[in-house]
């Protein structure tokens, strides 16, 4: 059911009059942010190199883990609260219908919508026995150099990436220009969500779902040399989600029964009642 969706450019992109770094900067509070969030990302930035990327891509690419639909996925992780997230305390299953029904409020198409209810499904990872440092968190490009914008760079110190000569370059494995198709991210939800959702929905979708914690690369020009064609287009998509991402935050859950209904028959346009995870 893949459809362009790209006709949709200019009505997206007037939907807030705040940049993304001025919403980041707002809500990423990662100076302040507790004990918790720092274990989180040492422990992330320790354990995250290209062979243990490659490895689990290949490992949860299979989609062979189970078979469930979309919305009793988001049931699953009613009790998952991020560990790396600084800015709220709410389970995923609420945080991901405010990111949704805030961009139904601006009246986007449907798969957009469908986009930012799905966005975080890929956290069921845990449920599957996954460390949060191996399924949360920002993400960023392993094989090469890391870079200062990623959030809490020092944690790279124990990477033994960090000092093998061959990723600790600024190209290191890559070439330039050769587009994020290309390159190997970090390991987590966000391409995991991608790998289950890339047979379902359009383009722009899968877009914000791949890229949608990839602060350094859509909010920072840390990985400019990487990109080839196309990239900054779909940069731009994942740019617009995540003002939704961030903006629609706030301590006041949504009601999750009465919104159960729109979704599920919303769910119902683009997969079938059980996709492979």
């Amino acid at each position: 059911m893949r459809s362009s969706g790209f006709a949709w450019r200019n009505r997206v992109t007037s939907m807030v009059t705040d940049s993304p770094e001025a919403v980041a900067d707002m809500y990423r509070d990662y100076a302040n942010a507790d004990v918790q969030v720092r274990r989180f990302y040492r422990l992330n930035h320790e354990h995250q190199t290209l062979e243990f990327a490659r490895a689990k891509r290949a490992h949860y690419g299979a989609l062979n883990t189970t078979r469930m639909g979309i919305w009793e996925a988001c049931e699953t992780l009613n009790s998952l609260v991020d560990e790396s997230d600084p800015d709220t305390g709410l389970s995923q299953i609420e945080h991901c219908l405010q990111t949704a029904e805030g961009i139904r409020r601006d009246g986007h198409p449907d798969w957009f919508v469908l986009a930012g209810l799905a966005h975080d499904l890929g956290k069921i990872l845990c449920a599957f026995g996954e460390p949060q440092w191996a399924a949360t968190g920002d993400t960023f490009v392993v094989g090469c150099a890391f870079r200062d914008a990623i959030v809490y760079p020092e944690y790279f110190a124990e990477n033994p990436d960090a000092r093998d000569s061959r990723y600790n370059t600024p190209l290191g494995i890559y070439e330039p220009g050769c587009g994020l198709d290309k390159v190997t991210l970090s390991w987590g939800h966000d391409e995991y969500m991608y790998l289950v959702a890339r047979d379902y929905l359009p383009e722009p979708a899968l877009a914000m779902i791949r890229y949608h914690s990839f602060y350094p690369g859509h909010s920072t020009d840390a990985y400019r040399e990487l990109l080839g064609p196309g990239d900054e287009e779909r940069l731009e998509w994942v740019r617009q989600f995540n003002r939704y991402d961030l903006y629609t935050k706030h301590d006041s859950p949504p009601d999750v029964a009465a919104l159960r209904p729109f979704y599920e028959e919303l769910i119902s346009r683009y997969f079938p009642a059980k996709i492979a995870w």
